[in-house]
């Protein structure tokens, strides 16, 4: 059986669809700036630090929001986001060290190519 029936497989759902929001480079840019951040940040500044259209990262932040990844206050008229879960930061983080982990394994595997004998030519 691929995926257990009753109660586990919202839980397959829910991870699944937190996973989904974070599928995309500007959703993750965005929450690295807001991992390194000391305090909520504006719009402006996540717009002025991605280069992102305005209409677009808002399109980004509503999918953060809708699954419960970052969190919005409005101030006046600006809105100020922050992550939802300090956890969100250690994600990124478990993450990066996997990618670099996967890299650095990539990189021994052409390393040992690159030091193997030269093949002749077929003449």
């Amino acid at each position: 059986m691929l995926f257990p029936t009753g109660a586990e497989q919202p839980l397959y759902e829910i991870k699944a669809n937190l996973f989904k929001s974070l599928a995309h480079p500007a959703r993750i840019r965005v929450l690295e700036i807001l991992s390194s951040a000391t305090e909520p940040t504006p719009v402006s500044d996540i717009l002025a630090a991605t280069g992102i259209e305005p209409t677009l990262l808002s399109q980004h932040l509503a999918v953060l929001r809708r699954h419960h990844v970052v969190a919005a206050e409005r101030v006046g008229n600006s809105v100020f986001y922050r992550l939802a879960n300090p956890k969100i930061a250690e994600l990124l983080l478990i993450a990066r060290a996997f990618l670099a982990d996967t890299l650095a394994a990539n990189r021994d595997k052409l390393d040992a190519l690159q030091s193997l004998p030269p093949i002749g030519t077929p003449q």
